[in-house]
């Protein structure tokens, strides 16, 4: 799969790349911030391209990488179909941020979802405190909507999610 717009190419993750995912996603950041294992070493790469192909055979998610040129991967944009729309997640290596990358990713992802999949809405689920992805959706037209936080845990710490949503335009 392959997916174009905003200057970004975003395609399925391949064999090629397991050697450069731990330097995308081994990083404190990642580590706190999202469900990505850590360490991110190349048996967790290697779990990650598995993962990635199942849940797309299982019609659950869509995981792509992030890129330019449709070479090297700069990061991950993740699609998920959920019962009401669909959620995107995304991660960009420590290297490549400041550049708009995920704002980008989630902005062609999220067409994809109104366009391919005919969902009405698109959200996010965000820790309040993360303001580098709060940024990132606001610069991609998301906004926060007015629904009950998500609490819970995970890898022994407690998180809040606040969701944030985008409509499908008329």
């Amino acid at each position: 799969m392959q997916l174009t717009g905003e200057g970004l190419v975003l395609r399925d993750w391949t064999e090629a790349d397991l050697a450069a995912m731990p330097d995308l996603f081994d990083h404190p950041d990642i580590a706190y911030w999202t469900p990505l294992v850590s360490p991110f070493d190349e048996a967790a790469a290697r779990l990650r391209l598995d993962r990635s192909r199942r849940l797309r055979a299982e019609g659950t998610a869509i995981l792509l990488a992030i890129t330019v040129d449709g070479c090297a991967p700069l990061g991950e944009v993740m699609l998920r179909r959920t019962p009401e729309d669909a959620e995107i997640g995304y991660a960009v290596g420590p290297a490549y941020r400041g550049r708009g990358l995920a704002a980008r990713a989630v902005r062609v992802m999220a067409a994809y979802a109104f366009e391919q999949l005919g969902v009405e809405q698109v959200i996010l689920e965000l820790e309040a405190a993360n303001a580098a992805s709060a940024a990132v959706a606001a610069r991609a037209g998301f906004a926060p909507l007015d629904v009950p936080l998500i609490e819970g845990e995970e890898k022994g710490r407690p998180y809040v999610l606040q969701t944030w949503g985008l409509l499908r335009a008329p």
